[in-house]
């Protein structure tokens, strides 16, 4: 598990492809790796959590199957990039962001991205299927980024985040082109409330033959008996 508070900007030292060709190894150096991170360990790389294959002084490998490149832009990483990075949480240690898993729900495109006031606003266009998961000053988990939303505009299928100077310096999402491409992890609660209550949804809106509409309302009345709102 990780925070989302990321802790160092990693530079891309090499890429490499894996031995059936399907995957890569990727390099990373950083600061925060001085400290030799034991293999097996997991490091959040721009939002996804990779597991260390090898560690040096100021380096490490990972490695990166072809079920991570399809379902995130690691890919589209090259020698001289920088990605984020942070440890993975300790028990004990401050939950300073929100949980996050590593596990990236989808990839997303930065619609606009542009200055306001001392802050820098990005909006983002996530895949459809994850706006339901969006919530209006929820949390959301942008390149590994935690951050806080600050609208959803469901017509435009988007919604918009805010960085303080503090994290304009230390990330380099404020610096991402219109167009580009985000990793997104959604609020895992939110997914994980749903997934518990959809089959009681599904049955209590079997049970009745009111319309669509008012089989809506009664579903939620339903709902609000049965303890589940």
């Amino acid at each position: 598990m990780f925070t989302g508070l990321v802790e160092d900007l990693g530079t891309v030292v090499a890429l490499s492809p894996l031995a059936q060709n399907s995957g890569l190894r990727l390099r990373l150096r950083a600061a925060l790796l001085t400290e030799i991170m034991p293999l097996g360990a997991s490091l959040a790389v721009d939002g996804v959590c990779l597991t260390v294959v090898t560690a040096s002084r100021g380096e490490v490998e990972v490695e990166i199957g072809p079920e991570t490149l399809g379902r995130t832009t690691l890919g589209s990483l090259g020698p001289g990039d920088t990605a984020h990075l942070e440890r993975a949480l300790r028990l004990g240690d401050r939950l300073g962001g929100h949980l996050v898993s590593g596990h990236v729900d989808g990839v997303g495109t930065i619609a606009k991205s542009y200055r306001r006031g001392d802050s820098w606003d990005v909006v983002v266009q996530p895949p459809p299927a994850l706006l339901r998961y969006i919530i209006e000053k929820g949390a959301m988990t942008i390149d590994g980024i935690s951050l806080t939303v600050n609208s959803v505009d469901q017509p435009a299928g988007c919604f918009s985040v805010s960085l303080v100077p503090y994290t304009q310096s230390r990330v380099t999402l404020a610096r991402k082109a219109v167009g580009a491409r985000v990793n997104l992890e959604v609020d895992l609660i939110g997914k994980y409330v749903e997934r518990l209550l959809m089959p009681h949804v599904a049955s209590l809106a079997s049970s009745t033959s009111a319309s669509p509409a008012a089989g809506s309302m009664l579903t939620l009345d339903k709902l609000k008996e049965n303890g589940f709102v």
